[in-house]
């Protein structure tokens, strides 16, 4: 897939570069092809090089970081029509929310000032009323204090772009006050490399588009018949399932509930006293060997510096129940053991099924595991285990000695863009770009370091719902992800931008709808390549 002959689509016509008009199979002119990168001409805000600097100077961090910082917000979504549903209504809070960001942002467009800090409408849930843009003064003496860091919470993560004559490095703007969307949160949002995107955890913008009264019912109806049909479940959960429907569903699309409904809870009971066996004969345990021991100590290194920003992940009995689960699974497991980034790959099912306990219209945010019953800990943990075990079935060999699995998907994404975009693949290649340097974690992690988690629990969703699993969907998942930053990349002329770029992707604003275009971009791919071989072997 190239994008060297780009065309313009209006309509049910396009235009290409040369002026003749074909048909297009995309009616839709309000929608972008799926899987075709945004160029940097048509993005708010994009019509500056990447990487390059105003003066022409060798790229640094903060040019890269001036350019990729989207001109939308987490709730734009909000108000925009869900496809298929005519009588969508929007909220008096919602409409009355961005009439005020409306206003703010043309008041301070006035003056030559055109940065503002607005809020989305899934900001500050339990709020009663509007309020104005945290702030801090570097004129009271009170700065630094825990109650101004309370303005860093993680619903305030969407990243605003500062006026472009402001310095990087100039802690006070010109009019003597500190915006946190700017300094100080650049550089908390930066401190962690790898996992920039995290953002909030549950999201009612994000959910928007699989929160649909018919699928409720379709769901309803599926999931309530005496003997559950597997394949149409698995091709109605393809596109997404809705909040309150995904605890059950990852269940049975996992394989750890049996399809007849009146088999499941008993079923359910039993796995749990199971897992929690299994606790006491190995983690409670008095005496452990010393491959064991030196498991647990990893995995007890791993778990806290797993999403550090989130104080969910910081609670004790969140840790202890990762320790458990995650060490449970490495005995279970002996031809590969703990190994790092697995620790990922628990948080979307423990976020799952937490939310299931609290209820799908609570933030979990601001959730303390201690308020739960010890039975509902119980449960979310048991559940956590046994569907993490089922889903990483399939890619088993990814976590063996040498990680043979991921190398081996590592080489195959390499043919595959050599394939589909010479040019891209030639650029990689010309400035010594190793695909093993990036592509390695996105095989590793699933892509939950470079996605927010709700478009992590969306992407898995698909996976679960893929019918030969996951493993081989994966791949071209990965070549559709680096295609879709194909003109960024093209515009990298150097190795440092290119890697900056790779390892720093900027998908904080993502929603449902951008996983949405990524997997059918990726059947697309699949479709065309995975049972045509010829396809990966070189021209002759």
């Amino acid at each position: 897939m190239s994008s060297s002959s780009a065309s313009t689509s209006t309509g049910g016509t396009s235009t290409t570069a040369d002026g003749t008009a074909s048909s297009s199979f995309w009616r839709n002119n309000s929608r972008s092809i799926p899987g075709r990168p945004t160029t940097v001409a048509n993005r708010p805000g994009g019509g500056r090089p990447i990487g390059s600097g105003s003066s022409g100077a060798t790229s640094s961090f903060q040019d890269y970081q001036d350019s990729v910082s989207d001109a939308w917000d987490l709730g734009d979504d909000e108000f925009c029509i869900i496809s298929g549903v005519v009588d969508t209504r929007i909220s008096k809070r919602a409409s009355h929310t961005a009439a005020l960001n409306v206003i703010k942002t043309h008041k301070s467009g006035v003056g030559g000032k055109s940065f503002t800090n607005t809020r989305s409408d899934t900001q500050d849930l339990g709020a009663t009323g509007d309020s104005e843009p945290c702030r801090l003064d570097h004129n009271q003496p009170g700065d630094g204090r825990p109650e101004d860091k309370e303005c860093l919470r993680i619903e305030n993560l969407d990243i605003q772009q500062p006026p472009r004559q402001q310095q990087y490095n100039s802690n006070v703007p010109n009019d003597g006050v500190v915006y946190v969307n700017d300094h100080r949160l650049r550089q908390r949002f930066h401190a962690y490399p790898g996992r920039p995107q995290l953002l909030k955890l549950s999201s009612n913008v994000a959910s928007k588009d699989v929160e649909c009264e018919s699928k409720y019912e379709k769901f309803s109806n599926i999931l309530e018949a005496p003997l559950l049909n597997l394949i149409a479940l698995k091709e109605l959960s393809w596109s997404g399932v809705p909040r309150k429907m995904r605890a059950v569903t990852w269940r049975l699309l996992s394989g750890y509930l049996p399809t007849s409904l009146e088999r499941r809870q008993t079923v359910l009971e039993r796995k749990r006293v199971d897992y929690r066996k299994l606790v006491q004969q190995y983690f409670d345990a008095d005496a452990r060997d010393e491959s064991q021991q030196d498991t647990y100590r990893q995995i007890h290194i791993d778990v806290p510096r797993m999403n550090p920003h989130v104080s969910l992940f910081q609670q004790q009995l969140v840790q202890e129940m990762f320790e458990r689960i995650l060490f449970i699974w490495a005995i279970r497991h002996p031809a590969s053991g703990y190994v790092q980034g697995i620790n990922d790959l628990v948080t979307p099912f423990f976020i799952v099924f937490l939310q299931e306990a609290v209820g799908a219209d609570k933030d979990l945010e601001q959730c303390q595991l201690s308020n739960l019953s010890i039975e509902q800990r119980d449960i979310i943990e048991s559940d956590s285990f046994w569907c993490l075990s089922k889903f990483l079935d399939c890619i088993q060999d990814n976590y063996i000695f040498a990680q043979l699995g991921i190398q081996a998907k590592v080489n195959q994404l390499k043919e595959l863009i050599q394939r589909i975009d010479g040019t891209l693949h030639r650029h990689l290649q010309t400035h010594g770009v190793d695909y093993l340097q990036f592509s390695f974690r996105w095989m590793n992690n699933l892509l939950t370091r470079e996605l927010p988690l709700y478009c992590t629990i969306r992407l898995w969703d698909t996976y679960l719902a893929e019918s030969d699993g996951f493993a081989v969907f994966q791949l071209y998942v990965c070549a559709a992800f680096l295609l879709h930053w194909r003109d960024q990349l093209l515009q990298e002329k150097d190795f440092q931008g290119l890697m900056l770029l790779l390892q720093n992707l900027p998908t904080h604003n993502w929603m449902d709808s951008h996983i949405g275009v990524l997997v059918a971009e990726a059947f697309r791919l699949k479709f065309t390549y995975a049972d045509a071989p010829k396809h990966l072997e070189t021209k002759s």
